[in-house]
């Protein structure tokens, strides 16, 4: 009979035992399954805060949006009439030559600074690069014998400063439009301003807002430009951007007219301003 006893009692003890395991498996997967619905939870609500604080300022400013305006709107802020003194990296300034019949071209450069990227390469003897040019845009560069679409160079610059006193303040989530509908009113042809879409606006998307201001003779003072024979007609778009977390008042900048006559030599380029 005792040998009975203590079987049963065996037997009851390894019950409570696997109850006891059970209970701690249920309660440990219910801890589990509370801690992971609390994070998704927090990440919501976090990605909700984050994309109100930075992306639903367009519904509470009047900032340009092709859905809602006819016309661009523009800000004005003494915080944003600067100059910017800083160095800065001139990026992906491409040279397009459209002379009225094929004509070998001397395309010359004149700045202090160094280049650091080249296509085709820059030939530091002339001070830039001797090509045969079509007026389809083809050019055949001398040194190499092969076709290019365009000069690109690339250079650093120590330290400017920016005397601007009107931007284009864009939301990144119309970048792409507002390049598309500006850039033609710059006399940029499809091809051209296609080609700067491409580069630029993965760029600026990275940006709640960006200023955007298209520099004129604070640009070309800084690396003149010649060709020989002489151009008839030169185009230079720069644009300075500059990352902004929140819409702003500033003046609107207005382009002088510009005519494409005879040989004309086109270039695009830009920065962006930390």
């Amino acid at each position: 009979m005792n040998a009975t006893k203590k079987n049963n009692s065996n037997i009851k003890e390894k019950k409570t035992k696997k109850k006891k395991s059970m209970i701690r498996r249920i309660l440990l997967t219910s801890i589990i399954t509370v801690a992971v619905v609390c994070i998704c939870i927090i990440s919501i609500i976090v990605f909700f805060v984050v994309d109100n604080y930075y992306f639903s300022e367009n519904e509470n400013n009047d900032v340009y949006n092709f859905n809602q305006h006819e016309e661009y709107e523009f800000y004005q802020s003494d915080e944003y009439i600067i100059p910017v003194h800083e160095g800065f990296t001139v990026s992906k300034p491409n040279i397009y030559l459209y002379p009225e019949e094929e004509t070998e071209v001397l395309v010359e450069l004149d700045f202090k600074w160094e280049i650091f990227a080249d296509y085709p390469k820059y030939d530091e003897n002339i001070g830039g690069w001797e090509v045969l040019a079509s007026p389809d845009g083809k050019i055949i560069n001398k040194a190499d014998n092969k076709e290019y679409s365009y000069l690109f160079w690339e250079w650093n610059i120590d330290d400017i400063d920016w005397d601007v006193e009107t931007w284009f303040v864009v939301a990144w989530s119309e970048t792409r439009e507002f390049l598309q509908e500006i850039l033609p009113s710059m006399w940029l042809t499809p091809v051209e301003y296609n080609e700067f879409i491409v580069y630029w606006y993965p760029l600026l998307q990275e940006n709640p807002y960006n200023l955007i201001h298209f520099a004129d003779t604070q640009y070309t003072d800084l690396a003149p430009l010649s060709t020989s024979p002489r151009y008839d007609s030169l185009l230079r778009v720069f644009m300075l951007a500059k990352p902004l977390q929140q819409a702003i008042e500033i003046e609107p900048q207005v382009f002088p007219e510009f005519q494409r006559n005879g040989f004309t030599v086109v270039e695009w380029g830009g920065s962006i301003i930390q």
